[in-house]
């Protein structure tokens, strides 16, 4: 004859909704890390657009403003991807409309690197530098081509990351067109001499 088994938890005991409260929490506190690792390189870009003299200043005559930035940047990508990941779910193959995007995004960013080079990405105009109009495609074509090219891949990668990120991370680039689109200048930077 089988003897019942006695239950693992006695009667009266809550403590799986206990663990479903403090999963449902984590899940929430790692979204809002994921939000704010998003968010993150924008004020930085935000505050050296605006106070251009200030990064100029800050990195005196021993340092290149633009590759200081540009490093300060790829640490800054790096935070937000690092981010992105405890709420992303990766699955193989892709959706069929992640290779055009994944590939024409990335295309548009390495070719507006191509074209302006290291200090008319990050902001050579605005600490003083002398970077020529360029009219070659994409420019000319396509406003803001490498913002555009970054939110063409993040919309590459809708069917891992959710649409709540993207959709945060494309308002930041947004931000940042609208920022940009007011070029004043008198704000520009002197270099250090």
């Amino acid at each position: 004859m089988r003897r019942a088994t006695p239950p693992l938890l006695p009667p009266g005991n809550h403590f799986p909704q206990k663990v479903e409260r403090k999963s449902g929490e984590k899940i929430i506190r790692m979204g809002i890390l994921a939000a704010i690792g998003v968010l993150l390189p924008f004020p930085y870009y935000y505050v050296l657009w605006n106070r251009p003299q200030l990064w100029v200043n800050l990195c005196g005559k021993s340092r290149e403003p633009c590759k200081l930035m540009a490093q300060v940047s790829v640490f800054l990508k790096l935070l937000q991807f690092l981010s992105i990941i405890h709420v992303s779910s990766f699955s193989w193959p892709p959706p069929l409309y992640f290779w055009p995007l994944m590939a024409f995004g990335p295309f548009l960013n390495f070719r507006v690197y191509q074209l302006l080079g290291e200090s008319g990405v990050y902001y050579g105009v605005r600490f003083g530098k002398n970077i020529p109009w360029v009219t070659e495609f994409p420019f000319g074509y396509i406003k803001d081509p490498q913002y555009v090219g970054s939110i063409l891949s993040l919309f590459a990668c809708l069917s891992w990351v959710p649409l709540k990120y993207i959709l945060l991370w494309t308002l930041g680039y947004i931000f940042m067109m609208h920022v940009e689109s007011k070029e004043d200048p008198a704000t520009r930077a002197k270099p250090q001499s």
